[in-house]
């Protein structure tokens, strides 16, 4: 299965995803940063793809997941993320084997993910979409130093979800985030 990362993205920042409950969500979007209760201890994923956030958060419906925040970083953020990361499971042919592997994911700040794409009605699609787990040293550097603005796009989640409950799929594609593939050498 092939592995792509699409998202939004301009000349310097890359639009990533994570989901949180209104505890987290609120004060993080009125700081444009992550504030407690935001834990930086805890490894936190970032999805690029918009309908994949939306599989996992069930629309905005999950608890503890009530508010999607469209997250804009570095894109040299996000690539020293990629460039730092071990995959998060044990993949024959990569790695030699499961000890080199595993000491790689002790040792990296961050992780890939990569996991079946979604359509607009959250059906898998023939290729793989990526997740990014940030951990220890990237935690600080993604929460301080490569966010350029924090926005919630709960309205925009519903609205599109509201389309699709009215089974007019045109009105909710035409509202979804314009991603495209990402120039990243591992694309592919």
């Amino acid at each position: 299965m092939k592995h792509e990362i699409r998202a939004v993205y301009d000349d310097s920042t890359i639009t990533v995803y994570q989901a949180y409950s209104p505890l987290i969500a609120v004060p993080a979007v009125s700081a444009g940063r992550f504030v407690p209760p935001f834990k930086r201890e805890r490894m936190t994923w970032i999805k690029p793809s918009f309908l994949w956030m939306m599989y996992r958060c069930g629309w905005a419906t999950k608890p503890g997941q009530e508010h999607v925040l469209a997250i804009s970083i570095t894109r040299a953020g996000f690539e020293w993320a990629l460039d730092n990361a071990a995959l998060s499971h044990y993949v024959r042919g990569v790695h030699p084997d499961r000890v080199t592997w595993r000491r790689a994911l002790k040792q990296a700040p961050t992780r890939v993910q990569w996991d079946p794409e979604r359509d607009l009605h959250l059906r898998e699609l023939p290729y793989r979409s990526l997740q990014l787990g940030l951990g220890g040293a990237a935690v600080p550097l993604y929460a301080d130093e490569w966010i350029t603005g924090i926005t919630d796009v709960t309205p925009l989640v519903r609205r599109i979800r509201g389309h699709l409950d009215a089974r007019d799929v045109d009105a909710a594609t035409a509202l979804l985030p314009a991603e495209r593939l990402y120039p990243y050498r591992e694309n592919g």
